[in-house]
């Protein structure tokens, strides 16, 4: 999780089941933006955000061919935090890795 999603949905998630690493737990609260996408790869993790810079960060890598385990991106006003659960749980219970990989994925589903 990048340091802009709200606590509920990590909490929601975990009572869920779901595997979530936030960035603050992961000393990374104060990272670049970059450097945190480069930390969930490393981790081999999909990262999920609210913050747009993501996007361009992502559409720069992937002109360039840069690798990076996959980036969810939900908009803060136009995507509620019920449905952010929702459609997280659903693609930790169906997607892989290589499902997401290189790919922005948009919520809500």
């Amino acid at each position: 999780m990048d340091v802009h999603v709200p606590q509920g949905i990590t909490d929601a998630l975990r009572a869920r089941n779901v595997d979530v690493t936030t960035a603050q737990e992961d000393s990374y609260a104060q990272a670049e933006d970059p450097a945190v996408l480069l930390r969930a790869t490393a981790l081999n993790s999909v990262l999920f955000t609210r913050d747009q810079d993501f996007l361009q960060i992502c559409a720069a890598w992937q002109r360039e061919g840069r690798f990076f385990s996959g980036v969810i991106y939900a908009h803060q006003l136009r995507v509620t935090i019920g449905r952010c659960v929702q459609d997280l749980t659903v693609i930790a219970e169906v997607g892989t890795l290589e499902d997401l990989a290189n790919r922005v994925e948009h919520l809500p589903l």
